[in-house]
């Protein structure tokens, strides 16, 4: 019993001195120096991409003047499209209105002149109805929209200027990303006082105008 353990003891030494002979021999890693690159910070402009939801445009047509026939009509519109459904429009506008007709039996007619100049502005809201695609002859098709519109305004005629409701509809042919054919039909609804008497007028618009998105 003795000797087993004069035995167990000797073999723990040596195996004990051995390690520390293997540990002390391995030959140390040097230690890595982290480097932290130098960055320059710059100030980055981001660009700047034009935005396509406002719109303007021109526009000739006929106005047809309720008791007075109709007449050439021309002016200018400048759009917002604040949804791909909804819109907002304003629209300037003149045309001729003459009294011919009733010159022929009133005698010095109805306004001083043969010939008076109506013009208008109005603001309305416009919805996109039915957005998809038009076919241009059997290989080009070009996005369109048809839509209802209607709003309120002033018109000014002879020396009266009248509020104004109008209402409509109409179409845009994109051309292109920037270009638009645009149809539009419109009733222009205000009172007019006639030889002594107000009264109500319809007076039914339709024109075609190219617009330039930005």
């Amino acid at each position: 019993m003795h000797s087993i353990q004069i035995r167990n003891y000797v073999l723990g030494t040596l195996l004990a001195c051995s390690g520390a002979y293997a540990f002390a021999a391995e030959p140390s890693q040097p230690s890595e120096q982290v480097v932290v690159p130098e960055v320059a910070r710059r100030d980055i402009k981001l660009p700047r991409f034009p935005s396509s939801d406002f719109e303007i445009g021109t526009f000739v047509g006929t106005y047809s003047t309720q008791n007075f026939g109709a007449s050439a009509v021309g002016g200018l519109r400048l759009g917002y499209h604040v949804t791909e459904d909804f819109f907002v429009e304003g629209v300037v506008a003149q045309t001729k209105v003459s009294d011919a007709s009733y010159r022929q039996v009133l005698p010095g007619g109805v306004f001083p002149s043969e010939t008076e100049t109506l013009s208008y502005y109005n603001l309305s809201v416009g919805y996109n109805i039915l957005p998809g695609e038009v076919f241009i002859g059997s290989k080009h098709a070009k996005p369109f929209s048809l839509y209802v519109i209607g709003g309120v305004g002033s018109t000014q005629i002879n020396d009266q200027r009248k509020a104004t409701f109008n209402f409509g509809s109409g179409m845009r042919v994109y051309l292109s990303d920037r270009w638009a054919l645009q149809i539009d039909a419109r009733d222009h609804i205000f009172s007019l006082d006639l030889l002594g008497k107000n009264q109500s007028t319809q007076n039914l618009e339709l024109t075609v105008g190219i617009t330039a998105s930005f």
